[in-house]
């Protein structure tokens, strides 16, 4: 096994740094940049901006550099310093604003996720032991409606709802006298007030998903022969269910974990907008509008290494949970 981890690691290497440049051409793609950008909006709102300080100030900021230059500087920084390069938009190190996104962001995620899979495990238990019975038919019309409704119309609703009817703004993560209050007990108790909607609305966005892939999976590990056979032998139900069919349904489950991380640190951006949340999804939409490449390439880096990372925890996870799967088994 740590062969194989090993050598799992060792090929990420070229991985990560194919997905850099990737990240970082990709980026760079639109035409302009973002100095060019703020000039054109100042002359459109009627100020003179002449050309010698517009050169200037893309000399200032490195942009007059070619391209290649400018991808070995940012690489340089993040390999060495840890310096992810410097956000044209908010006027700070980029490292600085992924330092404050990036843990609230990963904790509404985890709750979320913790949520969700509450929820979603045991009805999916549920309807597969007891198929077509009238909870089934229910569990099922929830978890279409789950499916078919998006997140952010859902947090509107219910935004709304907390507002009429207990007089309570769910609308960002603290009270408007905490946003820039210094942390405490009464700032962390208000932030747990808040943060209860953007854990149900992030996590009900995978519930129906969860639910309709466990049913399925369990429900066709019930109709094989071994289930059938230790039936037959008169093992107890409940210990033949959780032994083998459930263990085996969850695997897909486990393998999802190469989306599950990017997506813990990315968020559900549509729902953190219409809530006002300070995570890294909106920071990212906004980096991307305003072609701050530094910012937007660097969440771009972070996302696919943890897709990266995923995969192969992913696969390490299933090699040990499941006997069946056995890497050595492949070798010729």
């Amino acid at each position: 096994m740590l062969a194989y981890i090993a050598r799992r690691l060792v090929m990420m290497i070229p991985i990560l740094l194919l997905i850099s440049i990737v990240s970082f051409f990709i980026i760079e793609l639109p035409p302009g940049d973002w100095v060019s950008f703020q000039i054109q909006s100042l002359r459109m709102s009627g100020v003179e901006v002449s050309e010698d300080e517009a050169a200037r100030l893309i000399r200032t900021y490195g942009l007059d550099k070619p391209l290649y230059i400018r991808y070995l500087r940012w690489m340089e920084g993040m390999l060495l310093r840890g310096d992810f390069g410097w956000s044209f938009q908010w006027q700070r190190p980029v490292k600085e604003i992924l330092k404050e996104r990036i843990p609230l962001t990963v904790f509404i995620s985890l709750l979320s996720l913790i949520f969700s899979w509450i929820i979603a495990i045991p009805i999916g238990i549920y309807s597969a032991t007891h198929q077509y019975s009238v909870l089934d038919y229910v569990f099922t019309f929830i978890g279409f409606i789950g499916l078919a409704t998006p997140g952010f119309l859902l947090a509107l609703i219910l935004a709304w709802a907390f507002f009429k009817f207990f007089n309570f703004s769910a609308l960002g993560l603290f009270s408007m006298e905490y946003i820039d209050a210094p942390w405490s007990w009464a700032k962390f108790v208000d932030m747990l007030k808040h943060i209860v909607m953007p854990m149900i609305m992030v996590g009900l966005a995978g519930t129906g998903v969860t639910i309709r892939v466990m049913r399925a999976n369990l429900l066709d590990e019930l109709r094989k022969q071994y289930v059938i056979t230790a039936r037959a032998k008169g093992l107890p139900w409940t210990r033949i269910l959780f032994k083998y069919p459930v263990r085996v349904a969850i695997n897909p489950m486990i393998s999802t974990i190469s989306w599950i991380l990017p997506g813990i640190v990315s968020g559900e951006v549509l729902i953190a907008i219409v809530l006002s949340l300070q995570t890294t999804g909106p920071v990212l939409l906004r980096a991307v509008l305003a072609q701050d490449m530094y910012l937007a390439g660097s969440i771009v880096m972070i996302l696919s290494t943890l897709t990266v990372v995923g995969a192969l925890l992913a696969d390490i996870l299933l090699a040990a949970l499941d006997p069946r799967i056995r890497y050595e088994g492949v070798q010729k």
